[in-house]
């Protein structure tokens, strides 16, 4: 029959114990929850020859072809932060936003030279998609228009700079995949980065079409591969596609 000291020796051990558990319990906890490299930001670009292929009627295709600029190099689409939208934008313009009538939104305030650089960059801001993507996404990650796409372009910049566009160049007409994409992001902004990929794929007719990439970063300055290898490794549910060229439908 065990003592009553060996009993109270026992207690306060697992007391002891149940203390020391708590105690480490939420740095556990932390570590799990808020994994380092979080991905707060998404660059999204499009591929204009397979999204034009996809959506010929689609507002800035109407204009574009196989010998235009835009065929080699990815076109901005947007820059987002993860679940969140229309930070600070009041109901009513909220809503005129969604319906999708962008020439009838507020005009935005670029610099001569920004606005230059977007026009090349984003086909469909003749049509307005500058001014419904500054009140969807800008609003959250920046105080302004101008710093908004000022930013967007430089990383659009880096990313045409890379050899990724002359992968998908190379590939028109063909099948290009996941696997490939993410090598060469890879090779262009170090090992890892292409984990940070998406295929954005759409169907034209019984075949997948790729139309553009969205690519995770961390929120804040840097350069694109520092961003990128800021983000978290990312699934992604389209894995190859037509690279496509416009006018073969």
């Amino acid at each position: 029959m065990k003592t009553k000291a060996a009993l109270s020796f026992r207690c306060l051990f697992s007391l002891l114990a149940a203390c020391l558990f708590l105690l480490a319990a939420p740095a556990f906890a932390g570590t799990e929850a808020a994994p380092a490299g979080a991905a707060r930001e998404v660059l999204s670009v499009s591929w204009q020859p397979g999204y034009c292929a996809a959506r010929p009627k689609s507002r800035g295709c109407q204009d574009f072809s196989p010998a235009s600029p835009a065929a080699k190099r990815f076109s901005l689409h947007n820059r987002f932060q993860v679940r969140n939208s229309y930070c600070g934008v009041e109901a009513g313009l909220r809503q005129r936003a969604r319906k999708g009538k962008w020439t009838e939104l507020p005009e935005i305030t670029l610099a001569s030279g920004t606005r230059e650089r977007l026009l090349a960059a984003m086909p469909a801001a003749r049509a307005g998609l500058d001014r419904r993507q500054w009140l969807r996404s800008g609003s959250c990650v920046a105080s302004s228009a101008e710093a908004y796409y000022r930013r967007s372009l430089d990383l659009l910049d880096q990313l045409n700079a890379s050899p990724v566009p002359a992968l998908f160049a190379r590939k028109a007409g063909g099948v290009i995949t996941l696997v490939e994409v993410r090598a060469a992001f890879d090779a262009a902004f170090g090992p890892g980065a292409g984990e940070r990929v998406r295929l954005a794929c759409r169907k034209a007719g019984d075949q997948p079409v790729v139309i553009g990439l969205t690519i995770g970063l961390a929120a804040g300055e840097g350069t694109l591969p520092a961003l990128i290898g800021g983000a978290v490794p990312v699934k992604s549910r389209c894995t190859e596609g037509i690279a496509a060229v416009v006018g073969v439908r």
